[in-house]
């Protein structure tokens, strides 16, 4: 180290020497040079040649500002989702308390109900009424007082103009379904392996708040095929509605849609009866009979539980 820092003073004297001056010219001079060895010394000669500082990490020089949004640090909208919540209450009876739905169909309403076509709607043994909030615990009451009892509540959250499927039987072979069309001839739909059940749709209507218009329709559906939209299309091009039992209302929360058979029906190649029946049935308890297995008839009550628009 001493050996290298001679032969730098060296360098040093032969690029700043100057000629012969005035001795009070070579006294400024001498001071000159001396302070500019002295730094370019310090700087080449620290102990132990520190080495520079590393930068420090990107992250540690983000300043809270530097993380605003692009508008000025404006708080951007964020757009509510717009969905309509919908419980799905299925219950069911034993068949031979059909009479009872007769009873609990005269204390609910028609409007604001509207169907495709009364003539079929009601010929595949449909039968629908609407409610509101004062009359919804009342009619969960009736239902429980004909011996019935609550098999499954499916909550949906339908997304405005988005359908979902609730599935009421499995068809694990082709079977025809027969039904009434709209012009009174009886028809059949050849279906299956797949789903059957009841498929609800919501809307929001255009300037109201609080309020959509919900339809409902049985429908078949094939399995389902993955998550290919080729084979989502195949698979749509193959489902099978059946407007003609096709209903729809007005809905705010609180109101609710009670949908019932007319009649009992066993046939299970029909709409009627592959919708509302369960021959197989199910054990119920009865306040002035013995437990007993019987032959049920299922009812769907359809409540409107809140509206995000």
């Amino acid at each position: 180290m001493i050996d290298a820092n001679r032969d730098m003073f060296c360098v040093l004297r032969t690029v700043f020497r100057v000629p012969r001056r005035p001795m009070e010219s070579l006294r400024r001079t001498g001071f000159s040079l001396l302070s500019a060895i002295c730094i370019l010394f310090s700087a080449f000669c620290l102990p132990g040649c520190a080495k520079p500082e590393p930068e420090a990490p990107m992250w540690e020089r983000v300043k809270i500002g530097d993380l605003a949004p692009q508008d000025g640090g404006q708080t951007q909208s964020v757009e509510l989702l717009k969905i309509t919540r919908l419980d799905v209450h299925i219950f069911e009876i034993p068949a031979d308390n059909i009479d009872e739905i007769d009873n609990i169909r005269k204390k609910l309403f028609i409007r604001p109900l509207k169907l495709k076509d009364y003539e079929a709607f009601s010929a595949n043994s449909f039968l629908v009424r609407f409610g509101q909030v004062d009359l919804w615990r009342q009619a969960n009451d009736w239902i429980l007082e004909a011996e019935g009892r609550n098999i499954v509540k499916v909550s949906l959250m339908l997304a405005d103009g988005e359908a979902q499927t609730i599935t009421i039987a499995g068809l694990d072979r082709p079977q025809p379904i027969y039904y009434k069309a709209a012009d009174g001839l009886r028809k059949g739909a050849n279906v299956g392996p797949g789903i059957f059940g009841l498929r609800v749709n919501a809307d929001k209507i255009p300037g109201s708040r609080g309020v959509c218009n919900l339809v409902a329709y049985p429908v078949f559906s094939p399995p389902m095929q993955g998550a290919i939209p080729q084979l989502k299309e195949v698979g749509k091009s193959r489902e099978f509605p059946f407007t003609c039992a096709a209903f729809g209302s007005k809905m705010s929360p609180g109101d609710f849609v009670f949908l019932a058979p007319k009649e009992y029906i066993s046939d299970q190649t029909t709409l009627g009866g592959l919708f509302f029946s369960n021959p197989q049935g199910g054990l119920f308890f009865s306040k002035t009979k013995s437990p007993e297995y019987k032959p049920a008839i299922r009812i769907f009550l359809l409540v409107c539980t809140g509206i995000n628009y």
